[in-house]
């Protein structure tokens, strides 16, 4: 099965596993097609994080990039040159299908290639998040209207050099030269990228096992809100307060390479959510989630993003690469450290059962609402029993320092946020909420799977 926010990534997906592919081919033909079908929220030019569970083991893949080494450690830019980061995707590419892949990353991008040289229609959300950008870059204007057709020819063409050359075509020669000419990267900086295997964070929630990302992701904040959460009654106050203590502490304590496993300890989760939380920050984003399992059981949770719809703004010339903005996320900190990775907010999950087993893995894409949507879509699966499409679409809320927006279905509970302090804003606005894709086994081995009304995609099996 495999589950995206775009039909073209799912059905890429499907056709690796029909091909005798992995979760990893599938999940890679997936991420490629996305970055060609919905280009304002990723791409080459972004980083990329996944879980894998295989051979009855989860392990993660993080290859998101740091700031120049020669970087001036002060506040960072929200868009421009300075606001890049080393883009880490396609070195999580080749990681990936080396590591878990049986038909080569070569094979797994032909049919994103195929598509952004033929051309595909726009979809009608894709549409949407893309004529509402705040920074459309040059070649990716005017935006289109649902079902328009593009192709992205200059796109196809980078791709085609890293399937046939692999990554040493992106971090190098022509397309590493591009980057370098508009940005404040050197090519040591692109050269020396390589992604790497971390150890994922863990947390037993509701008999079942939680797996995130360490830093510099937000990985530590859906965990410890979830931690939070089991000490409570789990209503739509306590969620709230809950999500807010644990952002409060991701902020303070998230930084490249730091320890923060202390967060979700049982004693240290027992004693913070008595205390009043004080958050008041929340930048945006746009981001892609998919996910996939095979017929072994091997499953792939993956995410990569351009941070902000259209990233920078920065495309590398002649190339089709859209540069991401994620270094501003060392807004968290309020300076760049030189050489460093910023504070991420792309996510990807995975649970496994009590023993150790495949459930399934799981996300939900959109900046800073990631992890208080992890915490919400757990909860709503495992506390109150919702299948996976209707855990996905139901109705959710985002902390936004003092602000708690209120997606419809929530509105009603308006003068329960206000009794907490809080503004309540009742939301219209669909995309603020994220979207995320779902597959769960269950007990007698079956995939069921979800993809978010608020996104183009489906879930689909073969």
């Amino acid at each position: 099965m495999v589950a995206t926010s775009q039909p073209t990534a799912t059905a890429a997906g499907l056709d690796m596993l029909r091909r005798g592919g992995s979760a990893a081919d599938a999940a890679l033909a997936a991420a490629a097609m996305l970055t060609v079908t919905e280009p304002m929220a990723t791409g080459p030019g972004g980083d990329m994080f996944a879980l894998v569970f295989a051979g009855g083991q989860v392990e993660a893949i993080d290859s998101a990039g740091p700031a120049p080494r020669d970087a001036e450690p002060a506040p960072p830019d929200r868009y421009g040159p300075r606001s890049v980061t080393v883009p880490g995707a396609v070195a999580g590419w080749e990681m990936l299908a080396q590591r878990h892949g049986r038909l080569g990353l070569e094979a797994c991008l032909q049919p994103a290639i195929r598509t952004a040289r033929g051309g595909f229609a726009v979809g009608t959300r894709c549409a949407s998040a893309w004529a509402t950008a705040p920074n459309l870059p040059e070649g990716f204007r005017p935006a289109p209207a649902p079902g328009d057709r593009i192709s992205l020819p200059e796109l196809g063409a980078t791709l085609t050099g890293i399937a046939e050359a692999g990554p040493g075509a992106f971090y190098g020669g022509r397309v590493g030269q591009a980057i370098c000419k508009v940005t404040w990267l050197a090519p040591d900086d692109l050269r020396a990228h390589r992604a790497k295997i971390v150890e994922p964070l863990a947390l037993p929630y509701a008999g079942h096992v939680v797996l995130e990302l360490p830093p510099p992701t937000q990985g530590i904040a859906a965990l410890e809100a979830l931690g939070l959460l089991a000490h409570t009654d789990g209503t739509l106050s306590a969620q709230i307060n809950c999500c807010r203590l644990a952002l409060e502490d991701a902020f303070r304590d998230v930084r490249d390479g730091s320890d923060v496993r202390s967060l979700i300890a049982s004693e240290a989760v027992a004693r913070r959510v008595r205390e009043p939380p004080r958050l008041a920050f929340e930048p945006g984003g746009a981001t892609v989630y998919l996910c996939a399992v095979d017929d072994d059981g091997m499953a792939v949770s993956l995410v990569q993003s351009l941070y902000e719809r259209f990233g920078s703004g920065v495309v590398a010339p002649e190339t089709g690469v859209i540069l991401h903005n994620r270094g501003f996320g060392f807004d968290v900190a309020g300076v760049v450290a030189p050489g460093e990775r910023p504070y991420h907010t792309i996510i990807p999950g995975m649970l496994l059962t009590a023993d150790g087993e495949l459930r399934g893995p799981f996300g939900v894409m959109g900046g800073f609402i990631q992890a208080q949507a992890h915490m919400q879509l757990v909860h709503g699966l495992l506390d109150e029993g919702l299948d996976p499409q209707t855990a996905l679409d139901r109705p959710r809320f985002r902390v936004s320092g003092r602000r708690v927006l209120l997606e419809q279905g929530l509105w009603e509970h308006a003068e329960e946020v206000a009794r907490l302090g809080l503004e309540p804003v009742a939301e219209t606005n669909t995309y603020l909420f994220g979207g995320g894709q779902l597959i769960l086994r269950n007990d007698q081995g079956t995939l069921i799977g979800g993809s978010d009304s608020r996104k183009d995609g489906y879930a689909a099996g073969w």
